[in-house]
């Protein structure tokens, strides 16, 4: 029967539960020992998980979440006890929530979160926490403290990141989906390097409670699955209203499970620049110039999506070159804020003997933050500073207010956009971490999105030297449902096979 579960996807397995021809407790179990298995193989896994549930018994106790069917009494609820694997930085309820980092190691929330509660009372079951880079800061997964993450369609090489191990996970068939956070690409990209579909909600439509913040502004909590059906169900049960999060809004329409076979009318943008961009001047454009097995499985895409029935144009985001160098004074500012709580005072790490509170503290976020989180700080810290506010964060803040108002203007004329969601397909673990500036360019036509709020899925579009490319899609706001219709469409005409990455 094992290979038999591998192969459903978590909407089968639901239906297969709801209709009592498969046993949750079965389910879990299956999944349970896969996780287990990765992440005690003794150095020769995967490194997907930083916690993994013992045993069925485990969830309740640890978590203090519900478990219904071990008494023998079918799950509930339309997620119908599928296993769940749950980014590192989501609070649960006394498991270890570390965000990737030695300074919140071992650290067991009192409360879960809102994202992590609304799935668990649609009746999923938390299995794993998955790695990720340390508070998210990272395209590679190489950040975490606990270690990288292996890409499982090659090993040598990196799942993306920040929410690497969600992606590997899924991509593996080591969990029938996973959670995971999107701040400046951290769904989308390791979805595109792991042959997944990893969707950015729209910010605000689902609430950041209980997620280790990183940028507030920009942080928001998606879907990774093998597939758009899974990617609907999943989200349908987290939009909406939390009383927690001022940021929270109301989704003003029900998510749709998807069923578009044609896209006949869709009216898609593609950019410009990536028909025209053999004279790039600056280190923005040049990481828009594809590889080539990426630019094939691009355009096979698009011509896929004309044969459909959608009318491809082409559109300008003038601003959206100067969106990574915007990203990366915002999100660090937003860091060196957010991080300011983790000073060994109140929960985490604390450096023994210490001299006084201010030796105790630089000790502490000394001992406690990686390099890569350390960098973020300053940076941040010096855009913030006196005499150096307007010059930076100013500026960067009205160059994000460009950067919606291009996208406003271009769904005005088009429906979605459709750009690749990396220009390389997945890199080799160490070859960019001696380069930041490379690391962050790997987000170049992922960020655009999230500084402008608006809502973007990748699907796998093919294979490029036996490895999976994505295929980005974005939408208007609370355009989820034309989003995962266009995806679902463009996915049954595809038609890619990720189970070559599965262990």
């Amino acid at each position: 029967m094992g290979d038999g579960l591998l192969e459903l996807s978590a909407a089968q397995a639901a239906a297969a539960i709801a209709e009592r021809e498969l046993g949750a407790e079965e389910l879990f179990a299956f999944y349970r020992e896969r996780a287990q298995g990765d992440a005690s193989a003794n150095g020769d896994g995967l490194n997907c998980f930083t916690w993994v549930a013992q045993d069925v018994s485990d969830t309740p106790s640890a978590a203090g979440l519900g478990w219904s069917d071990v008494a023998g009494t079918p799950r509930t609820g339309p997620l119908a006890g599928v296993p769940l694997a749950v980014k590192d930085l989501f609070c649960t309820k006394g498991v270890p929530s570390q965000s990737g980092s030695r300074i919140l190691e071992g650290y067991r929330p009192p409360y879960t979160a809102s994202a992590v509660q609304a799935l668990t009372s649609a009746g999923a079951t938390l299995l794993a926490k998955t790695n990720q880079d340390e508070f998210a800061m990272g395209s590679s997964t190489e950040n975490s403290a606990y270690g990288p993450t292996l890409n499982p369609w090659d090993r040598r090489r990196v799942p993306g990141g920040s929410s690497g191990g969600s992606a590997a996970a899924v991509a593996a068939g080591l969990a029938p989906w996973a959670l995971g956070t999107d701040t400046g690409g951290s769904i989308r990209q390791p979805a595109a390097l792991c042959g997944i579909v990893g969707l950015k909600p729209t910010y605000g439509s689902v609430s950041r409670f209980g997620m280790i913040a990183f940028a507030s502004s920009l942080d928001q909590a998606g879907p990774l699955t093998r597939d758009v059906t899974d990617a609907a169900l999943m989200l349908r049960q987290m939009v909406g209203r939390d009383g927690c999060d001022a940021t929270s809004l109301d989704f003003p329409h029900e998510i749709e499970l998807p069923n578009a076979e044609r896209l006949d009318g869709l009216r898609l943008g593609v950019l410009r620049e990536l028909h025209s961009n053999a004279d790039a001047r600056s280190d923005a454009a040049e990481a828009a110039k594809l590889e080539p097995g990426v630019r094939e499985a691009y355009d096979r895409a698009l011509a896929a999506a004309v044969e459909l029935g959608a009318d491809v144009k082409e559109i300008d985001l003038p601003h959206a070159p100067h969106a990574l160098s915007a990203y990366y004074v915002l999100a660090p500012s937003e860091a060196s804020s957010n991080l300011a709580r983790f000073d060994g005072v109140r929960y985490g790490l604390r450096a023994t003997n210490a001299d006084d509170l201010l030796d105790m503290y630089t000790r502490t976020r000394h001992d406690g933050f990686g390099k890569e989180v350390k960098r973020r700080i300053m940076l941040g810290t010096y855009a913030l500073s006196s005499g150096y506010y307007d010059a930076y964060y100013a500026r960067a803040q009205r160059v994000r207010t460009k950067i919606a108002e291009d996208f406003k203007v271009a769904f005005g004329s088009v429906d979605l956009i459709v750009t690749p969601t990396s220009a390389n397909v997945a890199f080799g673990l160490g070859e960019k971490t001696a380069d930041p500036w490379s690391m962050y360019l790997s987000d170049y036509f992922t960020v655009p999105m999230s500084l402008a709020g608006v809502p973007a899925i990748s699907i796998p579009c093919g294979l490029s030297e036996d490895l999976p490319v994505g295929l980005q899609l974005a939408g208007p706001a609370f355009s989820e449902n034309r989003l995962l219709d266009a995806s679902y469409a463009l996915e049954q005409a595809l038609g890619f096979d990720g189970s070559g990455a599965r262990v």
